[in-house]
């Protein structure tokens, strides 16, 4: 078999780099190791109930005249109309620290401006200040690492107001420990606080189902459970793919989401060694169903809550399986426009140490008792910020790095890949790219536009 483009990887990066090579040309494949596309995004069931994975929420929202957000060039790069999709933007999401301070903020950036300047009157003008600089600052433009912290604590000159501000954007996007690059600060900032955040009105499958659809209608073509075992090339051109079932697919080029050092497996399966630049962050989340009634007392507008509460805001590999001193609330169903259910889901997500849960993956009594013991000790430091709820579970289940590098082959489970990223894509081969993740774009309208980006710059020339 031979095609002109294959994409290795249905993840949302890859789906949108597929659905873009196929707006010109048919002869396209998308390979997916699974049997359900979507990635870090997607879902599963359990007693016939539909439970999301990942998705929290996405970044980047834009009303429809915003001709020049990222989200509707993606939709047109796309060629999906906007009035196809509904969208629910958020109520109102918080950074919460230990000394009691709260910064609230929501798609009205001046709530989180306001709130920033009474909580710290010492930094306002200097905050002010910090938005104009980011308002001209380009953050595409190739630059070395500059640390974000750094910049921070000398333009605004208080560490409390730093990490309240990079806390969200760590947590939904750093690859770094205790910091963050500054050009991907300044693109998660405007994500965030400046552009803010909104889900689809259903749920991941049925975005997924919608983008499939729309790239099959194009004349794409999509396998699943096709894994590749090895990346076939010589002096710098890729030949093809092997997989997993010894077929070999002949490409004229392809694009690889799976990420930087997975890559480097799928060109080399036979090495035993590849190269860590810096720590790999890996995650627990956990998901709580629970039943809707008068006796939870949730704030109903609250959508996710960033807290710390801690000494200090620690955003490194924890010593321990987990560390929850730190984490991400989120209520799923917390967003405007969707109608009240039956049972409402809390989602918590924590920092984690690959290795120890590696260690205890072969020992599946060990492995299951510390992900029950994971899920109480994480209801409990919940229970601290939104009250009491674990009497009114009736499932939780939660997933360790082990089960997202199982699930998504993301080496050490670190669903924001490597430290080091590559901004053009180019890892030294005349047709093989990398889009997604290890490019440098972040959250789901990034990881889409770097397909879009990639196929754009690499391949469209070629088709």
């Amino acid at each position: 078999m031979k095609t002109p483009f294959l994409v290795i990887g249905g993840g949302l990066s890859g789906i949108a780099a597929a659905i873009r090579a196929a707006r010109f040309t048919s002869d396209v494949l998308l390979v997916e190791k699974h049997s359900r596309i979507g990635g870090l995004n997607s879902y599963f069931y359990r007693n016939s109930v539909l439970y999301e994975t990942g998705l929290h929420a996405i970044t980047n929202y834009a009303e429809p005249k915003e001709k020049r957000a990222p989200l509707n060039r993606l939709l047109r790069q796309l060629k999906i109309r906007r009035r196809n999709l509904s969208f629910c933007q958020q109520y109102q999401s918080e950074v919460v620290f230990t000394g009691g301070e709260t910064i609230q903020f929501s798609n009205d950036f001046t709530l989180f401006e306001s709130d920033v300047c009474n909580t710290f009157p010492k930094s306002a003008d200097k905050f002010c200040s910090l938005v104009t600089f980011l308002e001209d600052f380009d953050p595409f433009l190739p630059s070395p690492f500059r640390s974000a912290r750094k910049f921070l604590n000398g333009f605004l000159g208080d560490t409390v107001l730093t990490d309240m501000i990079l806390c969200p954007l760590m947590f939904y996007g750093s690859s770094h420990e205790q910091d963050m690059d500054l050009n991907q600060f300044a693109i998660m900032f405007r994500a965030i606080f400046l552009e803010g955040m909104f889900r689809p009105e259903g749920t991941i499958k049925d975005f997924l189902d919608l983008l499939l659809t729309h790239y099959e209608q194009l004349g794409g073509t999509l396998r699943k459970s096709c894994g590749v075992r090895k990346i076939l090339h010589n002096n710098g051109d890729v030949k093809g793919v092997e997989l997993h079932n010894g077929e070999f697919i002949e490409c004229d080029n392809i694009l690889s989401t799976v990420g930087h050092l997975e890559t480097l497996k799928l060109l080399s399966p036979e090495s035993q060694v590849i190269p860590h630049e810096k720590t790999r962050l890996g995650f627990v989340e956990t998901i709580y169903r629970l039943k809707n009634t008068k006796e939870l007392n949730i704030q109903q507008n609250k959508t996710i809550i960033f807290y710390s509460q801690g000494n200090a805001f620690n955003y490194q590999k924890p010593v321990d399986y987990v560390d929850f001193s730190s984490g991400v609330i989120c209520f799923p169903s917390h967003f405007q426009g969707l109608a009240p259910q039956d049972h409402i889901e809390i989602r918590s997500t924590h920092l984690a140490n690959y290795d120890k849960w590696a260690s205890l993956y072969q020992k599946p009594d060990k492995y299951t008792q510390q992900k029950e013991t994971t899920s109480q000790l994480s209801s409990q430091q919940l229970t601290n910020l939104i009250g009491s709820f674990r009497a009114n579970i009736v499932y939780e289940n939660t997933f360790t790095p082990i089960t997202i590098e199982r699930y998504t082959s993301k080496i050490e489970g670190a669903i924001y890949g490597s430290p080091a990223k590559i901004p053009d894509g180019d890892i030294g081969f005349s047709n093989l790219f990398l889009a997604g993740t290890d490019q440098g774009f972040l959250g789901i309208i990034g990881s889409m536009l770097s397909g879009v980006s990639i196929v754009n710059q690499h391949v469209l020339p070629k088709l």
